[in-house]
């Protein structure tokens, strides 16, 4: 049975969600971050068909785990290539978009390639290995290359205060995610890490909604702020 407090959960990011759609049709700006908002329409779509899956079979259910690691898998390939667009963004007057995106498609057929390497002796249970995989990998490569985005806003003085959130919000995502893999990795008989996954999936919609609600896209930070921001 689920408690009231993880339909309070399922119930928050659901109309995160939906509110950054909305919310970005109604001030015309949906294009303006396509691939943020094609995230958060595959994550609504994901997270209902995960509800629906989790109260009818439960939390230790296989039909559970393959929905929320199959839709986990989607969402992170999604999410490494919201990454790609922030890059593209933040590298738009260089004129180096067209690179990034060649650089983006190289670097997820080489994690696709190193994970299914990695899982390649498990023939018996190759797919469902394959894609927990890559989940971990994409997870680990996107807190990387998030770092690295937020170095070179520092580098090119980067001031557009909606930009400069949203890839603070990707950082902290990936982070927690790679984080928690890595103490799963550690410790897989700790059930409370179960838990969080919910949680941190929950973060996104709402620190987007919170973004494109609180802060305008023509606002700028002063380089003096990014400085003690970065601190």
């Amino acid at each position: 049975m689920l408690s009231p407090f993880d339909y309070l959960i399922w119930s928050t990011g659901f109309l995160a969600g939906i509110y950054v759609v909305v919310c970005s049709l109604a001030r015309k700006q949906f294009t303006r971050y396509l691939s943020v908002q094609v995230y958060i329409l595959v994550t609504v779509a994901a997270s209902v068909v995960q509800f629906v899956t989790l109260r009818e079979y439960g939390f230790t259910s296989h039909q559970y785990m393959y929905a929320y690691y199959y839709g986990d898998c989607l969402l992170t390939v999604l999410l490494y290539l919201v990454v790609m667009g922030l890059y593209s963004h933040v590298f738009q007057e260089l004129k180096a978009s067209r690179y990034v995106r060649v650089a983006a498609v190289l670097l997820l057929l080489g994690v696709a390639g190193f994970s299914y390497v990695v899982v390649r002796h498990n023939a018996h249970n190759l797919t469902g290995k394959f894609v927990l995989e890559i989940s971990q990998n994409l997870y680990f490569v996107g807190a990387v290359l998030t770092y690295g985005l937020w170095v070179a806003v520092l580098k090119l003085r980067e001031t557009r205060a909606r930009l400069i959130q949203l890839v603070l919000a990707m950082g902290v995502y990936f982070s927690a995610f790679a984080a928690l893999y890595a103490l799963r990795n550690m410790f897989p008989n700790l059930a409370f890490l179960h838990g969080i996954p919910p949680l941190l999936g929950v973060w996104l919609p709402v620190a987007w909604a919170y973004t494109l609600t609180r802060i305008p896209e023509e606002a700028r930070l002063a380089p003096s702020a990014l400085a003690v921001e970065a601190r």
